[in-house]
């Protein structure tokens, strides 16, 4: 589906004039203009579509939808399941983002960069496997990243009769990743593809490139003094932990999946330094305390408002059980060495398998991401992947070869997993909006003539632009 702009190009100038005009000109009604059949109506005429709610959202309609899947795409009449999705309605005029965060839908109306950059429609999926959406029985091996692009390409197929313009997918950290596999296999459906800080680890055993990135990241004042607060929480093992089992009893929590409290309480502080870089700035350094002075409180505090302590807790894991799976079958985890730490680590950096429940069945396939690494490197077309500097998962990032169409890597400077476009360098920043906006069909004159001149065609909107503040453990992206 990939487009060049020859004849089209006086169409596209056509139709981003349109959409530059302002949200008079293509914001006026979310139904779109004198629609036959109101817009419910048609997607509810796809089969398998059926409505959980509508929520009303200015300029917009906001479904949350249930789909009927297969549950294995490879023998589609071996049963079904449903899998959530949101609909944010533009207008059958304008683009549509194709959204996943990896993870759980979320359920409230949001935009991501790209739907704000195109003023477009966005259809957000819930990854399968994630409660609601997942099969019952549920047979775990059906859970790869094959069939999660399937199950993007089956929806997109669906809804493409009703959203005919440009498509483009996004998504952020396991989302990100999830686009960048999507376009591995379904190569034709979109337009183009946003991938926000999504890791690449290419062969699993080989993580020294994390060790490389924490001997060096912000300044060595920051690092000497987020490890001593690493390692004095190990050195205060025993009276910490006390406090972890008082919080436990408070909370109800259990470890019956990790094995043990001492598990739990080693894996948190193992997180800390790399949890502070994934969601902290530099300036945030300060605010860490002083290990040799600091109370068993604050660090305590400090572990816990950086790592969180309910992570290894049953509690914590039960609704990434598919992330972690994942992560031990196909998508690879990282383990970084922590000499500061030598003496007093117990376990190391554990590994995915203590964080699935034992009587689901894992095998690590270790050709899974080598595969999508030679395809990206020399394949990849119309592809646009974002890193932030100090983000530890940008360690490995996807890398582009001689072989790859108008496709392009770029790093936000001192920016964390948080990395966007808004965020990039203002010459990057012009280019990506310029692509994503060519990318969409709906790149406005001044925009293809001059890439200094693009800029996101809808207003911001603080409510449906932010991002949702969801904590993710250090082994998920």
């Amino acid at each position: 589906m990939r487009k060049t702009l020859g004849w089209l190009l006086s169409l596209m100038v056509l139709i981003g004039t349109v959409g530059a005009a302002g949200s008079t000109a293509h914001a006026a009604t979310a139904a779109g203009p004198a629609a036959a059949t109101d817009i419910k109506d048609q997607i509810l005429g796809i089969p398998g579509m059926s409505l959980i709610e509508e929520k009303p959202y200015p300029g917009y309609r906001f479904f949350v939808l249930n789909y009927e899947q297969p549950v294995d795409h490879r023998q589609p009449w071996k049963g079904t399941f449903t899998q959530r999705l949101t609909l944010l309605h533009k207008d059958v005029s304008r683009p549509t983002v194709f959204f996943t965060s990896g993870y759980n839908v979320n359920t409230s109306p949001r935009r991501s960069e790209p739907t704000t950059i195109v003023d477009g429609n966005q259809v957000s999926l819930e990854y399968r496997f994630f409660t609601p959406s997942r099969p019952d029985p549920a047979n775990w091996a059906n859970l790869d990243i094959w069939q999660a692009a399937s199950d993007q390409h089956r929806l997109f197929a669906a809804l493409k009769k009703i959203y005919k313009k440009n498509w483009l997918s996004t998504g952020g950290s396991k989302g990100g990743m999830t686009a960048t596999y999507y376009e591995r296999f379904y190569p034709r459906d979109m337009d183009g593809v946003v991938a926000y800080v999504a890791p690449n680890d290419v062969v699993n055993k080989e993580d020294a490139a994390y060790d490389r990135f924490f001997a060096k990241v912000g300044t060595k004042e920051c690092r000497d003094r987020l490890n001593a607060v690493q390692r004095e929480a190990l050195v205060r093992r025993g009276p910490l932990e006390a406090k972890y089992a008082a919080a436990a009893a408070e909370n109800g929590w259990t470890f019956g999946t990790i094995g043990t409290l001492d598990k739990a309480y080693e894996a948190v502080v193992l997180d800390y330094v790399w949890a502070f870089w994934q969601y902290s700035l530099l300036a945030d350094c300060p605010t860490v305390p002083a290990a040799a002075t600091a109370t068993d409180q604050e660090i305590w505090d400090s572990i816990d408002t950086i790592s969180g302590f309910s992570a290894y807790t049953d509690q914590g894991l039960e609704t990434y059980t598919p992330y972690y799976y994942q992560a031990g079958t196909q998508l690879g985890s990282p383990d970084i060495k922590q000499p500061h730490l030598k003496g007093l680590s117990r376990y190391g950096y554990q590994p995915p398998r203590n964080f699935v429940p034992r009587t689901i069945p894992m095998t690590f396939q270790p050709g899974a991401m080598a595969d999508v690494d030679n395809w990206v490197r020399t394949h990849a077309n119309q592809m646009l992947f974002v890193y932030g500097q100090n983000d530890p998962w940008g360690a490995e990032p996807f890398r582009l070869g001689y072989g790859v169409r108008d496709s392009y890597v770029m790093t936000a400077p001192g920016a964390n997993h948080g990395a966007n476009v808004a965020k990039l360098q203002d010459g990057e920043r012009a280019l990506a909006t310029a692509k994503i906006l060519q990318w969409a069909g709906v790149a406005p004159a001044a925009a293809l003539a001059d890439a200094a001149k693009a800029a996101p065609l809808a207003a911001p909107d603080a409510q449906l632009d932010q991002r949702d503040a969801e904590r993710e453990p250090q082994l998920r992206p």
